[in-house]
């Protein structure tokens, strides 16, 4: 008896895209191991083979949407870009890319359904927020001239930009007139350099 021939050429890319589709598409409850097994029209089991465990599965993806999440943030940007440039793009691009994902950006931040200590997880995850610890070097708040002030700046900047991509996707400003991101952190927040 000959066997089917093996019609993906990476199986676990194919796999792993069928994990963030169905996720999109029906939430967690909609995703196992099965159904992106019968997505990819393959053995129940091979899904299994590439990720050992359904949290293994969620910790992948969660990985490439940190991935993702760190080329929207620098959409569009040249090599030349000025730090407000960056800032606005980083910004815009954390919020758009939660909008546009937010099944997958929910589960990015679940340790509930993802490993932390993944080492991929973590390095994906690490570069998305390098961009965000780039970017607030030299904003202008109050918090600035304190110890660690690098430190509570990169947390400041992070915990605005979240909570607004996470309220917005909440229906939270529904109600309101247009609310880019750019009415929330103004690009004059940056002080001048001497």
């Amino acid at each position: 008896m000959t066997s089917r021939p093996y019609h993906h050429g990476d199986l676990k890319a194919a796999l792993l895209a069928a994990g963030i589709d169905i996720l999109e598409a029906q939430g967690l409850d909609g995703l196992s191991l099965r159904a992106i097994a019968g997505r990819c029209g393959v053995s129940h089991s091979a899904p299994k083979n590439h990720f050992g465990s359904l949290r293994g599965l969620l910790t992948a993806i969660a990985t490439e949407g940190f991935r993702r999440h760190a080329q929207a943030m620098c959409e569009g940007l040249g090599e030349t870009a000025t730090r407000q440039q960056r800032l606005a793009a980083a910004m815009q691009g954390y919020a758009d890319f939660a909008q546009a994902n937010p099944a997958l950006f929910q589960l990015m931040f679940s340790k509930q359904h993802c490993d932390f200590a993944d080492p991929a997880l973590l390095q994906a995850a690490n570069a998305s927020y390098a961009i965000l610890a780039d970017i607030s070097t030299g904003l202008d708040w109050a918090k600035a001239g304190l110890p660690d002030s690098q430190t509570r700046t990169q947390m400041m900047l992070w915990s605005l930009v979240h909570g607004y991509a996470s309220l917005r996707n909440a229906g939270l400003f529904d109600r309101l007139p247009e609310h880019p991101i750019g009415y929330i952190l103004p690009a004059s927040t940056y002080r001048e350099e001497s």
